[in-house]
């Protein structure tokens, strides 16, 4: 009898601890997701920052007295990079992410100002340079679009299991004691339409 009673302990025991490295690896393996997506969003947000001056060269042979503006614009992009590289040193840290969503939208004011002001010049965005540059730039702006929704969709998914029975019991105990945060803006139309860069 006491055997048996031993025996149903110890299978007990096993089945726990299953159980709890079970929750481990699959929250280790969404968080895991989460981050892959948030590279795939700095793969893109770089190569939108690496497109943005050769808008300004370009831009710059038409609007010499925009100087100004141009400026602003490469200064936008610089903290946006800045922001973006604190952000993919920790994905899911809502610090890092509010700080790249605050440069972000700087960046979107200050490629609008600059949109405002080509408007005014018919052969700038007639310019076949300037035609390529933002149909590169609009192309590059819908997939930051999917990939960041990829991303919130994966931070859901790992909120979600962190935050189901039994997991909410230990996940602070294994290193998952806070949510990952989305990657928001607080204007919800710059998410559906990212920032315009139309020049025809």
């Amino acid at each position: 009898m006491i055997q048996i009673v031993g025996l149903g302990a110890l299978v007990a025991l096993i089945a726990f601890v299953m159980m709890m490295v079970g929750i481990y690896n699959r929250l280790v393996r969404l968080r895991e997701r989460y981050k892959n997506a948030f590279a795939q969003i700095e793969v893109q947000l770089k190569r939108r920052y690496d497109l943005i001056p050769n808008l300004v060269e370009t831009a710059k042979a038409y609007l010499s007295h925009e100087r100004e503006t141009l400026e602003a614009v490469i200064q936008a992009r610089n903290q946006a990079m800045a922001g973006l590289q604190a952000a993919a040193s920790n994905p899911g840290d809502a610090g890092a992410l509010q700080n790249l969503q605050g440069a972000e939208s700087a960046l979107a004011g200050a490629l609008g100002k600059l949109n405002v002001v080509m408007e005014a010049y018919p052969e700038l965005t007639g310019n076949e340079n300037m035609m390529q540059v933002s149909e590169e730039l609009t192309s590059t702006e819908n997939k930051v679009a999917f990939a960041r929704q990829a991303y919130n969709d994966a931070v859901s998914t790992y909120n979600t299991a962190r935050l189901s029975f039994p997991a909410v019991l230990i996940a602070g105990a294994i290193g998952h004691a806070s949510d990952a945060a989305l990657l928001e803006f607080a204007d919800s139309a710059a998410i559906q339409e990212a920032p315009k860069v139309s020049f025809s």
